[in-house]
């Protein structure tokens, strides 16, 4: 029922509102991503590097405090991440895509660094596992709403790319628990 209510609330919000308020409302509270709607350019590159920013800083903490396996993917994570990241920096100063690219975590993902710099030994590995998994099905779907659907081709062009490395990304996540 809760998704029904959810999708109903973001039907709504998409007919009251503008398409740009509706999708910014969206993004914030996982409405676009529950009824597949393309989040706009400013969304786009806000959440895309507010997720870079988050995986850089949890692998660099990941290099200092966990087990062989989770440092080799956290240094894959800290290589990869930084690259899309400047990547996208240069897309944006190339000024193509109209958008201001955000320098710090948001509130939530710097609750869950926090937490994680609070945590060390398995509860540390498996709290960090954990975050990578979810974050990178966050990233995926993300990428792919906006490669099928945002409005700056240059940056629809950016999250087709990118996108099969998120989803090897997550891969990667999903079987750090199984080593």
């Amino acid at each position: 029922m809760r998704t029904s209510t959810a999708a109903i609330a973001g039907l709504l919000l998409l007919g009251a509102a503008g398409p740009g308020q509706a999708q910014s409302v969206g993004e914030k509270t996982g409405v676009n991503s529950l009824i597949g709607v393309s989040p706009s350019t400013q969304d786009f590159v806000t959440q895309a590097a507010i997720s870079d920013l988050f995986e850089i800083q949890t692998s660099e903490l990941a290099v200092e405090r966990a087990d062989e396996p989770t440092k080799a993917y956290a240094r894959k994570m800290i290589e990869d991440h930084r690259k899309v990241s400047q990547e996208m920096k240069t897309l944006l100063q190339g000024g193509k895509v109209k958008a201001e690219l955000p320098t710090a975590l948001d509130s939530a993902h710097q609750a869950k660094l926090d937490k994680l710099k609070g945590l060390n030994g398995a509860d540390f590995t498996k709290q960090y596992h954990d975050d990578q998994v979810t974050g990178h099905k966050n990233a995926t779907d993300l990428y792919k709403r906006y490669a099928e659907g945002g409005d700056n081709p240059e940056l629809k062009a950016f999250a087709a790319k990118h996108k099969p490395h998120l989803d090897a990304h997550l891969t990667m996540a999903q079987d750090l628990d199984k080593k």
